[in-house]
C-alpha cells in the first residue's frame, strides 16, 4: 500500500484545501480549520495544526510555508541541457554538480541530450561563465535555455478525496495590503525570506515565531508576506506535498515545436489545464534543439501521464497541426533518430537537488 492509500479522510481533505490560500494571519490555524468544517470536515485548530505536523514527519510534505517565487527575489536561474556520453556519464556529471550554482540535475531520456540541470546565480552575468567552464571541464556544449515567457507555475498534486478541486482559498484575510512597485528588498525583507525559504514554523503562531527570530514585529512579518503574495515574490503560502509519497511519480517533461505565430494563443491554453505544474517557453538551438514550449506535467501511473500528455496535444492541436504521436515512438518505429512536432522526456535519475541559494540571491539584490 503506498502512502497516499493509507492516508484518511481528514488527511486527504487537507492535503487538497491548502496547497496555497493558507491564512497569512497571527493564528492561522483557526481561521483554516473553519474552513474545513465548513466543507463538512470536522477538525478543531489544535487537530489541524497535529495533523500538518505529522505529515510533515512522515514525508508527506516537503515543507509547510511560503513558495518564495526566487526570480521576484533576485538574481536569476536557467535550464542547461547538454550530453553526457555513456563511457564517461558520470565524470560528466560529477563535473556538473561540483558547481555551487548548479542547483537541480535531473538525467532524461533523449537520444542526445541525457542531462538537464539548472543554474541559479545572484548576478545573471554569472551564467554564462559557469557554462563556460563546465564547457572546459568536460568537452562538451552546453545549450543554455533560459525561460523567455513563464505560463504557469502552480505544482498542485490533489488526490481523490473530499475538496478535490482544492479550491480553499483564505489569502484575503489579514490586514489589507498594497503592493509596492520596488524590486530591490531591504535588509529586513532579506531576513524574512532566508527566515522562510525553508517553511514556517509548525506552530500555532508561525508567522510571530518567524517574528521572534528575525527581531520584527508579529504585525510587520504578516503584512509583508501578504505584500509579498501581492507582488509576486510569494506565489503561495500553503502545505507543499511530496508528490513522490502521493504517488505522482511518472514526471514528465513535454517539449513542443511550436509555431512562433501562435506561441501566445497555446501558452494560456495549455496552462489552463490543472494538471500542467510548469508551462514555459524557451529558445530553440539550431541544429540541436528543435523546441520552444515546454510544459511539467505528473501522473500517477504510466496510463494516466500518458492521458494527460494527450489532453495536452489535443489543446495544442486546435492551434496548429501537430503531430498525433511523439518523436520516440517514431524513433522506437524506425530508428529514425530526427525530431517531430513534440516528445516527452521522462526523468529517469535525480542527480542533484540542493535547492536555490535564495540567501545569496536575496542579498545581492538588497538596499536600504
Amino acid at each position: 500500500m503506498t502512502t497516499a492509500e493509507q492516508l484518511g479522510r481528514v488527511d486527504r481533505a487537507v492535503i487538497n484545501a491548502f496547497q496555497g490560500g493558507f491564512p497569512v494571519v497571527e493564528r492561522p490555524f483557526e481561521p483554516a480549520a473553519a474552513a474545513l468544517r465548513e466543507r463538512g470536515i470536522d477538525v478543531s485548530a489544535d487537530d489541524l495544526l497535529s495533523r500538518v505536523q505529522r505529515l510533515d514527519e512522515q514525508g508527506v510534505l516537503t515543507r509547510f510555508g511560503a513558495l518564495v517565487n526566487a526570480e521576484a527575489i533576485g538574481g536569476t536561474a536557467t535550464l542547461v541541457a547538454m550530453h553526457a556520453p555513456d563511457d564517461e556519464f558520470d565524470e560528466v556529471v560529477e563535473a556538473v554538480n561540483a558547481h555551487r550554482e548548479v542547483a537541480h540535475n535531473y538525467e532524461r531520456e533523449h537520444p542526445h541530450l541525457n542531462v538537464w540541470f539548472v543554474v541559479s546565480v545572484a548576478d545573471a552575468d554569472r551564467v554564462e561563465t559557469v557554462l563556460a567552464a563546465i564547457e572546459a571541464e568536460t568537452g562538451q556544449p552546453t545549450y543554455n535555455l533560459p525561460k523567455i515567457e513563464e505560463f504557469r507555475v502552480e505544482a498542485k498534486f490533489l488526490l481523490d478525496g473530499p475538496i478535490p478541486e482544492g479550491d480553499v482559498d483564505l489569502s484575503h484575510l489579514g490586514p489589507a495590503v498594497e503592493p509596492t512597485d520596488r524590486t530591490t528588498l531591504t535588509p529586513a525583507e532579506r531576513d524574512l525570506v532566508v527566515e522562510i525559504q525553508g517553511g514556517l514554523p509548525l506552530t500555532a503562531t508561525p508567522y510571530a515565531d518567524v517574528a521572534d527570530a528575525i527581531g520584527q514585529e508579529t504585525g510587520w512579518v504578516v503584512r509583508t508576506l501578504k505584500r509579498f503574495d501581492r507582488e509576486g515574490k510569494v506565489r503561495r503560502v500553503g502545505v507543499i506535498p511530496n508528490h513522490y509519497a502521493l504517488g505522482y511519480t511518472e514526471n514528465g517533461m513535454t517539449v513542443w515545436d511550436v509555431p512562433d505565430e501562435v506561441v501566445s494563443e497555446v501558452g494560456p491554453a495549455v496552462a489552463s489545464l490543472d494538471f500542467v505544474t510548469h508551462c514555459y517557453r524557451r529558445p530553440r538551438h539550431e541544429g540541436v534543439w528543435p523546441y520552444n514550449f515546454f510544459a511539467m506535467t505528473h501522473g500517477r501511473s504510466e496510463r494516466e501521464s500518458a492521458e494527460r500528455v494527450e489532453r495536452v496535444r489535443e489543446v495544442m492541436a486546435a492551434y496548429w497541426d501537430v503531430d498525433a504521436e511523439p518523436a520516440s515512438a517514431r524513433r522506437a518505429e524506425s530508428g529514425d533518430v530526427g525530431e517531430g512536432d513534440w516528445d516527452t522526456l521522462f526523468s529517469t535519475r535525480i542527480l542533484k537537488k540542493t535547492g536555490i541559494r535564495m540567501a545569496e540571491r536575496a542579498s545581492a539584490n538588497t538596499q536600504p
